[in-house]
C-alpha cells in the first residue's frame, strides 16, 4: 500500500529500567507511579491494528481494484472511529504519543488511498482489461463454481482489448510529429480505436499496474490448472495467449514509450506528486514549514557546507579551490581487492570512537553481529554508495564487468574518506546500532517509521562526529562535507522535482556541479529518488530529521539536563516516530487530541536567513 512500514508488556517493563538512570531524580517517583498504567494500553491497541491490516491487505490484494481500496477505507475510518472514543485525556504521555502517532498514520493511510485512486483514474483508459481479470479473480475469493468455457471466452476477450490497447499506444507514439490532416486521416482508419498518446511518466507507472494484474491473472489461472481437467483444456492456450500479450503491453509502455530498457543511457522518468499532496506528505511529518520553507533551509546548509570546503581546501593547500581539493580526496581510493579490509577497519574505529567518547551504548552483542556484504553493478545504479541492510552493511565499489568508466566513478564516488563517514553512518553509530535498539525498545513504534528518525538519527550522529573530530585531516573534513552537502542538496533537488521545479536532469547537474557528485553517482542518486517506490520526502529526512535532532540534542544536553548517553540512548530506546512527538516524549510537553506541528527547529523563517 505504501511505505510507511520497515516491517510488551515485559519489553516496556524492561524499557523502564533502561531509561531510569537517564531521567532526573525527581522524576523516578512518577516513573514507578505511572509504570502499570503505561504498559498495557496502547501497545495493544497498536498492535491489534498491525494485525487487522495485515489481515486485510493480505486478504483483499487484488492490484488496482475498487474492491481492495474500499476494504481498506472501511479499515481505517473504522479504526479512526474507535480512536476517538479514547479517552485521551485519560492516558500518560508515552499513551498520548502513541495515540497521535496511530491516529496520524490511519490519516496518512487514508489519503494515499485517495491518491492511488487519482492516479489509477489517469491510467484506467490504459487498462481497459482491468475488469475482466478482477471479475475472475473475485469469482475465486467467493468459491464460486469456474465454468471453462465460459471462463476461457472472458480470457479470449482480453486478449482482444490487450491487442487494440498496444495498437492504439504504438500508433500514438508515431504522431507526435503528424499535422492535423494527418491525425484526423489516421483516426478515421482506427474507427473505434484512435490512437493514445502516452507520456513516458504516465506509461512507466502504467507499465508496473499492468505487470500487477499479469500477476493477478496468473495466480486465478494457477489455482485452477492442472486440477480441473476442463478448465485446462478451454483456458491452456487462451491464458498463454492473453499472459504472453500483457507481458509485450508492459513492455511496450516501458521501453519504447517510457524508454527504460535497463541501461545505464535510461532517460530517467518520474512522477511528482504536486505540492497539494506535499503539503499533506509535509503536515504528516509533523514539519511546521511549508516546502519553500524546507528548501530555504536546504539551500542554507548547502551554503554553509560550501564555506567550510573552502577551509578545509586551504588546509590542503589548494587556495579556495574546494573542487580541486575534493578531487584529490576522490583520487584517493583503494586498489581493487581492498575496499572490505577498508570498510571494515573503519567500522571497529566507529565502534571505538563510540564507546570512548560516550556517545551512547553498544552492547555487546551489537558490536559482534554485523557483517559485509558486496553490491552488484546492478544495485549500484540506485544505490551508488554504502548502505544497510539487515545486518550487513553493503559496500560499494567498482566491479570487473563494469565499463572503465564506470569503475573509477565507482571507485572515486566511494573513496577512502568519502567511506570513513558512511562506514558510521551504516553501523556503529548509526543504523545498525539504532536497528539493533529499535528491535528492543517499544516495538510498537516501528509500524510508525519515518526518515527523519531512521534516515536522521544516521545524519545527526554525522553532526555530532563533526563536532566530537571524527575527521582528523582536511581529506577526512571534505569526505564529511561532500555528505553534508550531499544532504543539502537532495532536499533542495528532491522537494523541487515533486513540485514539478526540476527536472531529474536538472537534479543531476546540481548535484555534479554543486556538490561534486560523479555523473555516475548522481544520475544513480537520482534515479532513486524519482522512482515510485520512494516516499516523496524520503531524501529530505536526512538532513531535516538530523537538524531537528541536533536542535533536541541541545536543549538536553547543552544545559547539563542529560549527558551525550543518557540522551541518544533515550532517543533510540523511543523507537521511531516523527521528531517533534519525540520531542514532546522527551519533555514531557502538553498534548492534546488536536496537536499540530508548531516546533521551529530550524528558526522562525529559514528563507530570510538564508
Amino acid at each position: 500500500m505504501k511505505n510507511r512500514r520497515p516491517c510488551v508488556c515485559r519489553a516496556a517493563v524492561a524499557l523502564l529500567f533502561l531509561l531510569l538512570p537517564l531521567l532526573p531524580p525527581s522524576a523516578h517517583a512518577q516513573q514507578k507511579k505511572t509504570a502499570k498504567a503505561a504498559a498495557p494500553l496502547l501497545v495493544d491497541v497498536i498492535r491489534e491494528f498491525e494485525a487487522d491490516e495485515h489481515n486485510v491487505a493480505g486478504f483483499y490484494d487484488l492490484p488496482w481494484s475498487a474492491v481492495r481500496f474500499d476494504r481498506l477505507e472501511k479499515l481505517y475510518n473504522g479504526w479512526l472511529a474507535r480512536l476517538e472514543k479514547t479517552d485521551f485525556d485519560a492516558l500518560d504521555q508515552a499513551g498520548r504519543v502513541d495515540w497521535l502517532l496511530l491516529r496520524n498514520a490511519l490519516q496518512q493511510s487514508l489519503f494515499e488511498i485517495t491518491r492511488q485512486r487519482k492516479l489509477l483514474a489517469g491510467m484506467d483508459s490504459l487498462l481497459a482489461f482491468r475488469g475482466a481479470i478482477q471479475e475472475l479473480e473475485q469469482a475465486r475469493w467467493r468459491g464460486e463454481p469456474v465454468n471453462g468455457e465460459a471462463a476461457a471466452t472472458k480470457v479470449n476477450g482480453i486478449i482482444k482489448q490487450v491487442k487494440q490497447l498496444r495498437e492504439r499506444v504504438e500508433k500514438g507514439s508515431k504522431k507526435k510529429a503528424d499535422d492535423a490532416k494527418e491525425k484526423k486521416a489516421e483516426e478515421k482508419k482506427a474507427g473505434d480505436a484512435p490512437p493514445m498518446t502516452v507520456s513516458p511518466s504516465l506509461a512507466l507507472r502504467t507499465a508496473n499496474a499492468v505487470n500487477d494484474l499479469r500477476g493477478a491473472l496468473k495466480k486465478w489461472f494457477e489455482f485452477y490448472n492442472g486440477f480441473q481437467p476442463d478448465f485446462s483444456w478451454w483456458l491452456k492456450t487462451p491464458y498463454d495467449e492473453a499472459s504472453k500479450q500483457i507481458e509485450d503491453y508492459a513492455k511496450l509502455l516501458r521501453e519504447e514509450i517510457a524508454g527504460q530498457k535497463g541501461k545505464d543511457e535510461d532517460p530517467l522518468v518520474g512522477d511528482p506528486i504536486g505540492a497539494d499532496a506535499l503539503a499533506e506528505a509535509i503536515r504528516f511529518e509533523f514539519l511546521p514549514y511549508t516546502a519553500e520553507e524546507l528548501i530555504a533551509i536546504g539551500e542554507r546548509e548547502l551554503a554553509w557546507g560550501e564555506q567550510q570546503m573552502k577551509v578545509a581546501a586551504r588546509a590542503m593547500g589548494c587556495g579556495e579551490d574546494w573542487k580541486a581539493a575534493l578531487a584529490k580526496v576522490k583520487a584517493d581510493f583503494v586498489p581493487p581487492g581492498q575496499q572490505d579490509d577498508l570498510v571494515a577497519k573503519i567500522a571497529r574505529e566507529g565502534i571505538e570512537f563510540t564507546k570512548k567518547h560516550k556517545f551512547a551504548t553498544v552492547p555487546p552483542l551489537c558490536e559482534e553481529t554485523w557483517r559485509l556484504t558486496m553490491m552488484s553493478p546492478e544495485t549500484m545504479k540506485t544505490i551508488p554508495y554504502a548502505a544497510y541492510g539487515g545486518q550487513n552493511i553493503m559496500v560499494a565499489y567498482a566491479k570487473d564487468e563494469m565499463k572503465h568508466e564506470d569503475k573509477l566513478m565507482a571507485m572515486r564516488g566511494n573513496n577512502r574518506h568519502f567511506t570513513h563517514l558512511t562506514t558510521a553512518h551504516e553501523l556503529v553509530p548509526g543504523h545498525h546500532l539504532q536497528n539493533f535498539q529499535a528491535a528492543r525498545h517499544n516495538q510498537h513504534r516501528r509500524a510508525f517509521s519515518t526518515p527523519f528518525y531512521v534516515e536522521g538519527w544516521a545524519l545527526y550522529c554525522e553532526l555530532r562526529l563533526w563536532d566530537l573530530g571524527w575527521a582528523r585531516t582536511p581529506q577526512e573534513r571534505i569526505g564529511m562535507l561532500f555528505w553534508r552537502m550531499t544532504r543539502a542538496a537532495r532536499i533542495i533537488v528532491s522537494l523541487k522535482f515533486q513540485l514539478g521545479q526540476m527536472k531529474p536532469p536538472e537534479m543531476v547537474d546540481f548535484l555534479v556541479n554543486r556538490v561534486g557528485h560523479e555523473k555516475l553517482g548522481a544520475t544513480s542518486e537520482v534515479r532513486r529518488f524519482i522512482s515510485n517506490g520512494v516516499p516523496p520526502l524520503y531524501q529530505t529526512g536526512y538532513m531535516l530529521g538530523g537538524l531537528q535532532l541536533r536542535a533536541l540534542h541541545d536543549e538536553r544536553v547543552r544545559p547539563g539536563k542529560l549527558t551525550e548517553q543518557q540522551f541518544n540512548d533515550a532517543v533510540l530506546a523511543e523507537n521511531t516516530m516523527p521528531i517533534e512527538l519525540l520531542r514532546a516524549a522527551l519533555l514531557n510537553l502538553p498534548l492534546a487530541r488536536d496537536t499540530k506541528p508548531s516546533w521551529k527547529f530550524a528558526g522562525e523563517n529559514p528563507a530570510a536567513a538564508k
